[in-house]
């Protein structure tokens, strides 16, 4: 079968993107409004770009009525998020931030998370989360315009908090203990329990 994006309605792209892109990470971001109220959505187009500065990308696309989701909103104009990782002990939680409550609710109280405050920026973090990563964002980059368009967040990872009991004796994270899950199409999610390894040529890691 051949499709062609030109030809297809945006919202059966979208279906087929998300089937064939997987499994993705879950950004469960946390941020402020300009009057102090915090925000926490998750966000599974999202994924490491850089160590050096150490960076992260994640994309709120817009609704199916072409508006701005409220973490994009909140990030223009306070320009720090936190990025709380999803182990799947929390994955109930989770979901449960993706319902769109009206701007301003605070989503902490509604899903019966704790606030946790950051250390370098505004945004609380989500205690609950084994890791958490503080940013300042260093761009926004539109793609596109309308439903389903995309606002790359680009954000510099200026302080990583992560819990003893995820490392290993090398003080690395154990991905058995971190436990996280992956995004999968429509209402389907992975684990990522099933694991194995392959040395990489030349013995280089």
């Amino acid at each position: 079968m051949r499709y062609d994006p030109a030809q297809l309605p945006v919202r059966d792209t979208y279906r087929l993107l998300i089937g064939c892109i997987t499994p993705r990470p879950i950004a469960w971001v946390s941020t402020v409004s300009p009057n102090g109220i915090p925000n926490l959505a998750p966000f599974s187009f999202f994924n490491g770009v850089a160590a050096n500065p150490p960076t992260v990308v994640f994309s709120p696309v817009n609704r199916r009525d072409g508006s701005k989701k409220d973490t994009i909103l909140n990030i223009e104009k306070t320009p720090e998020f936190v990025v709380n990782i999803v182990s799947f002990d929390h994955a109930g939680p989770m979901n449960a931030c993706s319902e769109e409550f009206p701007y301003e609710v605070n989503e902490f109280e509604k899903c019966g998370l704790t606030p946790l405050p950051s250390e370098k920026i505004k945004p609380p973090r989500v205690l609950e989360a084994k890791v958490q990563l503080e940013c300042v964002l260093h761009q926004i980059v539109a793609v596109g315009s309308g439903p389903l368009a995309a606002n790359l967040v680009i954000g510099r990872i200026v302080l990583m908090h992560v819990a003893d009991g995820v490392l290993d004796a090398q003080g690395q994270i154990d991905p058995r203990k971190l436990d996280t899950i992956g995004r999968m199409g429509g209402e389907t999610y992975a684990r990522t329990t099933d694991l194995f390894e392959l040395n990489r040529p030349g013995g280089k890691r």
